[in-house]
C-alpha cells in the first residue's frame, strides 16, 4: 500500500501523478472476484465537505453486503484532471470502514484515459493495491469513432495514437460510458466486467448504488 500526503499545491499534485502513473499495471493481477465496489463522491453545504460512498455487491450476483460513507472537509481545488486529490482522500476514510476490504473497485470517473494517464481510478488503485476500473459517463479527453447501437459493442478511446480506453455501450441506443484501466487489470477484463455489473440500467448496478449513497 503506498503512502503519500494529500496536502499539496497543484503544481506538486501534478508531479506525482507523473511519478505515480509508472506504478499502474495493466493486466490482471487477481485470482477471484467475490466483492465488488461501486465508488462515487458527492460534495455538501456548498462543495466544503466531501461526500465519499462504498458500497460492496457480491460477485456475480449483484447483492449487498456492505455500505460505507465518510465525510471529510474539502481540502483540494476542484481542477479538472487533479480529482483524485480532492476526492480519494474522503474514499480512503470510507474504505476504513469497511468490515473487509473489496476485491475490486468499479470508479465513476476516469482511469488511464486521463491526460497524464492517471485518473483517479488509478490513483486509489494503486494507493491502496486494489485492483480498479474506471467507469466515466463523459470523456475527458481522446476521440473515438462512432459506437453501435447494441448493447456490448465498443471502439477504442484514442489519444495521441495510444489506445487509453474503450467506449461501451451499455444499454441498446442509450449514451456510452467511458471504461479505462484503473490498476491491476486489463482493459479487456474491464470491459467484461462492467458489462456483468450492468442489468437494466446504463450504469452498473455497482456505480448506482454508490451513487444513491454519496447523494443522499
Amino acid at each position: 500500500m503506498l503512502s503519500h500526503s494529500w496536502n499539496l499545491s497543484p503544481s506538486e499534485a501534478v508531479v506525482l501523478q507523473n511519478s505515480l502513473r509508472r506504478q499502474v499495471v495493466d493486466r490482471n493481477c487477481y485470482t477471484e472476484l467475490q466483492r465488488i465496489a461501486g465508488v462515487d463522491v458527492g460534495f455538501e453545504a456548498h462543495g466544503s465537505i466531501t461526500r465519499a460512498a462504498i458500497v460492496v455487491l457480491s460477485y456475480p450476483q449483484l447483492q449487498p453486503l456492505e455500505q460505507s460513507i465518510a465525510r471529510l472537509p474539502t481540502s483540494f481545488p476542484y481542477i479538472p484532471g487533479l480529482l483524485s486529490f480532492r476526492e480519494v482522500p474522503a474514499i480512503l476514510q470510507a474504505l476504513s470502514k469497511l468490515q473487509q476490504p473489496p476485491d475490486i473497485f468499479l470508479c465513476d470517473g476516469q482511469g488511464m484515459a486521463h491526460p497524464r494517464r492517471f485518473g483517479l481510478a488509478c490513483h486509489l488503485g494503486v494507493y491502496t493495491d486494489i485492483p480498479s476500473v474506471g467507469v466515466a459517463k463523459t470523456r475527458l479527453i481522446g476521440s473515438h469513432a462512432a459506437v453501435p447501437v447494441e448493447k456490448g459493442r465498443w471502439v477504442p478511446l484514442i489519444d495521441k495514437d495510444e489506445m487509453i480506453g474503450a467506449v461501451l455501450r451499455t444499454r441498446n441506443g442509450v449514451k456510452p460510458l467511458y471504461i479505462s484501466i484503473g490498476h491491476k487489470i486489463s482493459l479487456e477484463r474491464s470491459i467484461e466486467l462492467v458489462l456483468a455489473c450492468t442489468t437494466r440500467y446504463k450504469l452498473p448496478e455497482t456505480t448506482r448504488a454508490a451513487h444513491r449513497l454519496a447523494s443522499g
